[in-house]
């Protein structure tokens, strides 16, 4: 996910999609300890989105 998508999203958006790759990052490290992951490329991709979203989330809440 592109940061200028992340900063096109409310706050309640932000934190929608921030808990579900949250879930879907629990699923992913399942799959990667049970060795069904295929790519644990998508493992750093998405913690990194999760870093995205939580940074832009604590920008609009302090200027809110």
């Amino acid at each position: 996910m592109k940061i200028k998508e992340i900063r096109n999203l409310g706050i309640s958006e932000l934190k929608q999609k921030n808990s579900e790759l949250v879930e879907e990052i629990f699923r992913l490290r399942i799959r990667h300890a049970s060795g069904q992951l295929e790519s644990t490329a998508t493992l750093g991709r998405l913690r990194k989105d999760i870093a995205r979203i939580n940074t832009v989330l604590k920008e609009k809440e302090a200027a809110s």
